[in-house]
Parts: C-alpha cells; structure tokens; sequence
C-alpha cells in the first residue's frame, strides 16, 4: 500500500522546560506510530541534539528535509508553548495540509511554575499561521491518549491523502459522452486551470486496437484476467471468447492509465463500442475499480474525480461503487436504489456467485455486465460536481436496507430524510451519478476541502455544525 509521508516537527520554545518538551515529542511520536496508519514520518532528528523545532538558524535545513522527502503534509505538535514563526515559516515554504495540535498542560507545579503552557502557544501559532495565509487543521488541546487525539489524527491523515491524489489527478478520457447525456457535460480547460487536474483523451478506436492485440497474445495479464473471471463469477450465459474479450478490454484499459500516467477513467460505455468490439465494458470497470483504478460510466469526468476523493479518503484501502440514484423504495420514505448496469466491484457482492451476464436494457444485448447485489452497512454518498465556476462535493451518510431484487449491479439504502436529498440533488449542481464507498468519510472529504481552494464541502448529513462538533470531540465531552 502506497505510504503518505508525514513531516513530523515537535516545536518547543526556549523559556518553557526542555525536558518537558522531549518527553512529549517522544509520546506523541509513539502514539501515532500506534495508530497503525499507512504513513512514513520524517522527523528532524539529526538537525539538532533533541529533532525539536526551535532554532530559528535551522529553518533552511528543516524545510530542505522536508522537501527532499516530498512530504505530503506536516504535524506541528507543540510540546510546550512552541515558537510560532517557524512554525508558520516552513509550514508556508512547505505548501501542504498542516496539523496544529499539542497536548493537554498539568497542573502547576507546587511552587507555582509551569512547564509547558502549551494550549497558550497554540493561539499564538494560528494566529501567526493566519498571517501568512497557510491554511490548517486544529485538533483540540487534550491528552495524548484521549480519543479526540486519535479521532482527529486519524481524520486529518485521510484528508490530507485526499489532497494528494486530488492534486496529482489525471483521468483517462475513453470517448466522447454519449450524445443522450448533456447532464456529465464538464469543462475540461477550467479542470486544468481551477485545481489542476488534467484529461487524457484516447478514442474507442484506440481502445478497441490495443483490446483486440491483447486478445491475440499469450500474456500473463490476460491469463490472470480471465482465470479471474471464470473463478469468481457466474459465466454459464457468455462464451469463452467472450470471457477473453472482456478480460482483453480490462488489461487494454488498465494499460493505458499505466502509460498514461491516469489514475481513474471515464469511458463512452454505449453503444458504440457495442458495436465495435461486442461487449459491454461493464465488468472491466468492476474489475479495474476492484483495483483502485475506479472508472465510471458515460464519460463521467466529474464521477471519476469524486471516486478518486472517496477511495483516497479511506487511505485507498476501500473500493467505490458508481451508482444511479435511481427510484425510491416502495416502502421507506427514505430509501433509494443505488444501481448501474453492471460495474460494481465483485468484492463487494453477496449472496449467490454474481454473474456475467449480457445487457438487459439494449436490443443488442452485448455480454459484459457484472449482475448482483453488493453489501449493504454504513457508507458514503458523494459527488464532485459544478457549473458556471463554482464547485462542491455533495456528502452524505446512508446504510443498506433490504429491498426488491433489480437487474444490474445494486443496493438499497436509507438516509436521514430522502426530500431533502432529493431537493439538493436536482437543484444542483448535481446529477443522477453517485460514488458511494463502505465507510464513513464525510469529516475526512469535509476537512480536505478545506486545502483545496474553489471546492465548496455541502453536507447534508451530518450537517457542517455536526462535522465540526466531531472533529472537535464535543461528544466526547458529555
């Protein structure tokens, strides 16, 4: 698993006690090692005798090590009041999420001294780092073993793994929308300008002349494809040529992210490459969103951007599933069913082995679509969208219910209150499509927004103020 790499940089300040200071810088550095997280620290450890920040001649050195690493955020913890413009200076020089924090003072002691005041010095560093425009997170002054501690850690180190692979994003564009679909239209130069994100275009006739090639070779990738697909699915309704057809589309597509440099892709998914090749491209995508490369359907460009936020959310280590926000339930008020005709990962499918199935809306019924419910449990539903220059992220909490059986790959789910759902969807700026994902990371996707200028958070459950109270730990309070 792809590691972040977390500049680590316990500040203390020269009149509060030193020994103090390196008693906690060692703590905090356990405790997070603890956490079990995906992540390499860098610390400051030979720059001088104790890896503190403090000297103000060391700055140059601190930031060199720091960017030589290529560290994707930095942890500020103050280990007693700290010294605020370094703090502030190599957070700037540095350009990455920060997290302020620093653990709960003692007592006085019984002469009256005190030993750290570091709640004190964390005022004075938000202030200073308000002054130079570096943006941060804040995790409440409290103990190193209290929960909060964790909570907010944990949440700050996914968010900031939703920055990198935010700012580092590049899709495989397969094909033009389909001509029936205006509501995936995006603007591609605004992408680029506004947050940096690039598309790659190819044409179907490119993917159908590597598809094809790749039919014909005896590679290990295809072998490995189709040994896939026979042992995990249901096939009895395909033939073995197209059993090779479909895994030849899935090692073509993931061949080009490769070469491409692409993280997630967006395909023309109908008709033309019915025609073309005689498959749907449905359980390639499963496959390949199986392997953290999510694609999505019709050409979504704004689809595959939000699923690569959600899956980097979970520290990649959960896939997505692309969806239809289709129909209501015949029962729940607040249920709605998640579906799309065949794409959902098979490692999230339950109940009896899914199935390789051909399409059951299109005259043609091409082979190609991945058939089964997938498991139901908390998760999250978001989607990245936008016009007329403004953006945000639609996020909100759902779980799975029982429902009817559908055709396609699907789910029920509840929510909180599906009107008010349904009001923000089709207002805008949204659209039927979805990226949903086994988890709950509604603060970590809240908090990433916060370093990515022109996307606007827009939660509906929880709430903005109920985000903020459990970043906080205020629950933990009562």
């Amino acid at each position: 698993m792809e590691k972040i790499k977390l500049g680590f940089a316990p500040t203390r300040r020269f009149v509060f006690s030193k020994e103090d200071a390196n008693k906690y810088k060692q703590l905090i550095l356990e405790k997070i090692k603890s956490f079990g997280l995906p992540m390499e620290i860098v610390d400051l450890e030979g720059i001088n005798d104790e890896g503190l920040l403090y000297e103000r001649s060391e700055e140059a050195a601190v930031i060199k090590r720091f960017q030589d690493a290529g560290v994707n955020a930095l942890f500020v913890p103050h280990c007693n009041f700290g010294t605020e413009d370094i703090v502030a200076r190599i957070a700037k020089a540095i350009g990455k999420p920060v997290l302020l924090w620093g653990p709960r003072d003692e007592a006085p002691l019984e002469d009256g001294m005190r030993l750290r005041d570091t709640q004190c010095g964390l005022f004075a560093t938000g202030k200073v780092l308000r002054r130079f425009n570096v943006k941060f997170s804040y995790i409440t002054n409290c103990r190193v073993d209290d929960p909060v501690f964790e909570r907010g850690f944990k949440n700050f180190i996914g968010a900031a793994n939703v920055v990198k692979h935010f700012n580092s994003l590049r899709v495989l564009q397969i094909s033009t929308r389909p001509s029936d679909f205006w509501s995936v239209i995006c603007n591609e130069g605004e992408l680029l300008e506004r947050f940096g994100i690039q598309v790659h275009p190819i044409t179907l006739e490119d993917i159908k002349k590597k598809t094809l090639a790749i039919e014909k070779s005896d590679s290990s990738e295809l072998g490995e494809a189709i040994q896939y697909i026979k042992k995990t699915l249901d096939w009895s309704a395909v033939t073995e040529e197209n059993v090779r057809r479909i895994a030849s589309l899935k090692v073509a597509m993931k061949r080009y992210a490769q070469e491409t440099g692409s993280t997630a892709i967006a395909i023309q998914c109908w008709s033309t490459l019915q025609d073309i090749i005689g498959i749907m491209p449905c359980l390639a995508n499963a496959i390949l969103t199986d392997e953290q490369i999510p694609v999505t359907c019709e050409t979504d460009i704004h689809g595959a951007i939000t699923s690569i936020m959600v899956q980097a959310a979970t520290l990649n280590t959960e896939p997505t599933f692309f969806a239809d926000i289709t129909i209501r339930h015949p029962e729940n008020p607040n249920g709605e069913l998640l579906f799309h005709c065949g794409n959902f990962p098979v490692s999230l499918s339950v109940g009896e082995k899914p199935k390789l199935n051909k399409h059951f809306l299109f005259e043609d019924h091409s082979p190609g679509t991945h058939e089964g419910e997938i498991k139901g449990g908390a998760m999250t539903l978001a989607r990245f969208d936008g016009d007329h220059g403004e953006y945000s992220i639609f996020l909100g909490k759902a779980k799975g219910i029982e429902g009817p059986f559908s055709r396609g790959s699907y789910v029920w789910v509840e929510v909180n209150d599906w009107p008010l759902w349904e009001e923000k969807l089709v207002k805008g700026p949204y659209i039927h499509h979805s990226v949903g994902i086994h988890a709950n990371v509604v603060p970590v996707l809240f908090e990433a927004c916060e370093y990515i200028p022109g996307l606007t958070p827009d939660p509906v459950d929880p709430t903005e103020s109920e985000i903020r109270a459990w970043i906080r730990g205020s629950d933990l309070n009562k």
